[in-house]
């Protein structure tokens, strides 16, 4: 049998520069790969408990400001600097680009429309009748099932359940708001709680699974596009046609038969998303602010929307329905993660829908820049000129 090598850890004190220095030695050793770049951090090893284990050091992300871009919200209201931690050439320029055609246009609209997070518990029993009369029973007893997820969160409240009949099981959705936490966990053990006390309460027999999967966590679903998972924001502007042709060099004509057909295109593709790219700022802020990279594949999915108005201006708008962002709790509060949130003003209690705000935006400025830069003819130049690392 190959004894197999075990990674140093302290089980009393792990999180310590001796520790994590006793990690990369042991990496030396067994790979031949010394970590000059990754030992060398500014921040204190001790304030990671909860954050990471087996600790080695930083990957050192490249963070650029774009902006600063005026947000017409009912949170954010103002000019904003937006980091964006990335390695992609081109990336902060574009978005910069974008947020100055935003604010000679007077700026962008946005609105938060509501915010849930979900734990999605399944209920199996003997039959589809037993299932049924369970569903009613649920409806029934709400405010108990409410009571008793809330004994463990003072933030999270249940504000409702959907449900849904398969087979012999009953489907529970459990929708909390968060305050400004994304709240996976938050729910997690709020939900526990709510379903152990049905078990307990339940005239008959059941038995549950904590999460079916219709809560999907961390995947992107077209339920959540209808029901909201995080926050469903909207971000919109009526782009003026004279400052889209000085700017961008694009007629709005243009851009209305072009953004049609990109429509198709996303229909046809099955894509979550059908504008040109909410992924790329959304992961580049959510780097750049601790929040959870995962999230990713939930927040990006959305509708871009568009008008063609009477005098020759664009009217368009992006619906973010699943934006999971939080500006307290997990990694927000890493010296470097939280400087970047404090750049924005959006570190700590009360700021998550302004940060939602933000992000909605960033969003629609990085759509208005490449989708003229692929009408105007310059996007792939402008990667070949200056997105490129040649080392």
């Amino acid at each position: 049998m190959v004894k197999t090598p075990r990674i140093p850890r302290n089980t009393m004190n792990d999180h310590s520069h001796e520790w994590a220095q006793k990690r990369r030695e042991y990496l030396t050793e067994q790979t031949g790969t010394e970590l000059p770049h990754t030992g060398h951090f500014s921040i204190d090893p001790e304030a990671l408990p909860g954050n990471i284990e087996n600790f080695i050091g930083v990957v050192q992300m490249p963070v650029g400001i774009a902006g600063p871009v005026q947000v017409n919200g009912e949170y954010a209201n103002g000019l904003f600097h937006v980091p964006l931690a990335t390695t992609e050439g081109t990336l902060v320029a574009s978005y910069s680009r974008g947020m100055r055609v935003i604010n000679e246009c007077g700026g962008v609209n946005t609105t938060v429309v509501e915010q849930f997070m979900q734990r999605a518990p399944a209920f199996i029993f003997a039959n589809a009748r037993e299932a049924r009369e369970f569903g009613k029973w649920i409806d029934e007893h709400f405010l108990e099932i409410k009571a008793a997820a809330e004994t463990t969160t003072s933030i999270g409240k249940l504000e409702h359940i959907m449900q849904w009949s398969v087979s012999k099981t009953r489907y529970l959705r459990f929708n909390y708001t968060t305050g400004d936490a994304a709240g996976q966990n938050m729910v997690g053990k709020a939900t526990l709680a709510a379903c152990e006390w049905i078990v307990a309460n339940y005239p008959e027999k059941c038995e549950y699974l904590l999460s079916g999967n219709m809560d999907t966590d961390k995947k992107h679903s077209h339920l959540n596009m209808l029901h909201s998972r995080g926050k469903r924001v909207i971000a919109e502007i009526v782009l003026k046609k004279d400052v889209l042709k000085k700017i961008m060099k694009v007629d709005t004509k243009m851009l209305a038969r072009a953004t049609v057909l990109a429509n198709t295109g996303a229909l046809m593709a099955g894509a979550a998303y059908n504008g040109p790219h909410s992924a790329n700022g959304i992961a580049s802020i959510f780097i750049a602010t601790g929040q959870d990279e995962a999230n990713v594949v939930e927040s990006h999915a959305g509708l871009l929307s568009h008008e063609l108005l009477d005098n020759g201006d664009f009217y368009l708008s992006v619906t973010l329905p699943s934006l999971i962002v939080a500006t307290y709790g997990g990694g927000t509060g890493l010296p470097t993660q939280k400087e970047c949130l404090e750049l924005m003003d959006c570190y700590g209690t009360g700021k998550a829908n302004k940060f939602a705000e933000i992000v909605a935006a960033t969003v629609l400025a990085g759509d208005i820049s490449l989708a003229c830069a692929v009408i105007g003819g310059h996007w792939v130049s402008s990667h070949d000129k200056f997105g490129r690392n040649r080392d």
